[in-house]
């Protein structure tokens, strides 16, 4: 179950500090919730193309990314949601 509440102040900081990057943990820390609570928040603010997560696990703002990074992404997403 995820937040609408925490999600909103995730929102909130993504826009406020634009090339914010942060891994899960940091994530934690700095909207002081365990990873129980931080998990479906940033896992439905994924699904809703509001973050993306980098390889190597950061959560950035889409936003953040350069229009060839954004239409990559969404080519990666398109193929992956298609039934093969």
């Amino acid at each position: 179950m995820w937040c609408e509440s925490l999600a909103a102040r995730i929102r909130g900081e993504y826009c406020e500090m634009p090339g914010l990057r942060l891994t899960f943990a940091q994530a934690c820390r700095l909207w002081q919730v365990d990873a129980s609570a931080c998990a479906p928040v940033l896992e439905h603010l994924v699904r809703e193309a509001f973050l993306y997560r980098t390889a190597d696990g950061a959560y950035i703002a889409m936003s953040s990314m350069t229009g060839g990074q954004v239409k990559a992404r969404r080519r990666e997403r398109i193929a992956v949601t298609r039934p093969a």
